[in-house]
């Protein structure tokens, strides 16, 4: 019988295994997760003949390397970066035929920050809660990969995509947030709503899987009594004391007592995922009839 596994030689700053998540248990307390970026995600699973669906590697800044103990399909997406079957170029963004032994090398982030790898077939550890998610605020789902770590591979099922490169837009040197008001808003003077639509913000080097920190201007609350902790959603951006917009990601906390301003429209967050340290941000606030 075929061994349909991979084994780990570089497990990179932080790579962990993703899928579409486990959305519905918010109620107990569990994340979402998944993917960040869900549109290279799903692209990179479409160019090995997989459902969206699959579990692939997302790395984090500095890439990845496995072997795979099988001939397997592979497409690297989401950050451009360099990648090398057997020590030899190949192409990023495009079906790559890998044979039984070869170490698949997904190298450093030329620009952005994830780098989603997709193997037909899927990477199938066992799923929590119907997911094979990392889920880094709970730790439910597999561990972050680990040099020497073995991952096994679903049976390929479809048949890899017919293209040379795929077209796919690369990070953006602005990450524009469409901010949906509310529901505290009214926690924040006037003078702040104005300041989260023209002030210079920027990524903070402390983002992470469950938010992405900002640097700039604080915004000035109206307010200053406790507000009961609340449910949080994907895309929040909660104001912590200091005043910095923190806009929450796949593995946010499913409650939190700080003041959410705004929610950002879901199909920025994928920018957000590939947003580096320093990139300005800016955000539009859009306003709500109540």
């Amino acid at each position: 019988m075929t061994d349909r596994a991979l084994v780990v030689v570089r497990a990179g700053a932080l790579t962990t295994v993703q899928d579409l998540g486990r959305p519905g248990h918010a109620h107990v307390g569990v994340p979402g997760s998944g993917a960040l970026d869900r549109p290279a995600s799903a692209l990179a699973n479409r160019l090995v003949g997989n459902g969206i669906e699959a579990a692939v590697l997302e790395t984090t800044l500095n890439g990845c390397a496995v072997r795979t103990r099988c001939a397997v399909t592979v497409a690297v997406t989401g950050a451009p970066c360099a990648v090398t079957v057997g020590g030899r170029p190949t192409a990023w963004g495009a079906p790559v035929t890998v044979p039984a032994g070869a170490v698949v090398e997904v190298g450093p982030a030329v620009r952005g920050v994830r780098a989603y790898v997709a193997f037909s077939g899927g990477v199938a550890v066992d799923p929590v809660l119907g997911s094979r998610s990392t889920d880094l605020l709970s730790g439910l789902g597999p561990a972050p990969l680990a040099d020497g770590a073995v991952l096994p591979l679903g049976e390929a099922s479809g048949a890899p995509g017919r293209v040379d490169v795929a077209p796919a837009p690369g990070p953006a040197d602005e990450l524009v947030l469409h901010v949906l008001l509310g529901p505290r808003d009214d926690w924040f003077t006037k003078a702040a709503l104005r300041m989260l639509a023209v002030g210079a913000y920027r990524v903070a080097s402390a983002s992470n899987r469950i938010g992405l920190r900002t640097e700039g201007p604080a915004l000035e609350r109206a307010r200053h009594d406790e507000l009961p902790s609340e449910g949080m959603v994907l895309g929040a951006v909660q104001v912590p004391p200091d005043g910095r917009p923190v806009v929450f990601l796949a593995d946010h906390p499913t409650t939190g007592g700080y003041p959410v301003v705004g929610v950002v429209r879901g199909r920025d967050l994928a920018g957000a995922a590939q947003a580096v340290p320093g990139t300005p941000v800016r955000f539009v606030p859009v306003p709500v009839r109540r």
